[in-house]
């Protein structure tokens, strides 16, 4: 599979929920970037069905976001193209990569 990332991405374990046309289910999004996420969940979604992602954050709030997905990996989860983000959940999301890579920069010290 060729990789069309052209967002650099950061380690994350964040819970969330998501919402198709056929299924709701919770997951955790273990990569993230501004333009996208990898959430281990079940796949009861299609590939390129768009959904409604609930992010819970480290601060307990929610950040909610649309999302495209753009592949899945059977009895894994599967990557999101994030398609609808305001401009206050894209700050929150670059404070939330910001904050996760700083995390991991200061364990690996």
């Amino acid at each position: 599979m060729e990789d069309k990332r052209n967002a650099a991405r950061v380690e994350v374990s964040l819970d969330a929920r998501w919402e198709g046309v056929l299924a709701q289910c919770a997951g955790t999004i273990i990569d993230l970037s501004k333009s996208g996420c990898f959430i281990l969940t079940s796949d009861l979604a299609a590939h390129d069905e768009l959904i409604r992602l609930e992010v819970e954050l480290p601060t307990g709030r929610s950040v909610y976001l649309w999302g495209e997905i753009v592949y899945k990996i059977s009895e894994m989860g599967f990557g999101v193209r994030f398609t609808g983000v305001s401009d206050a959940d894209r700050a929150v999301l670059e404070l939330l990569i910001d904050y996760a890579r700083g995390k991991r920069e200061r364990v690996a010290a």
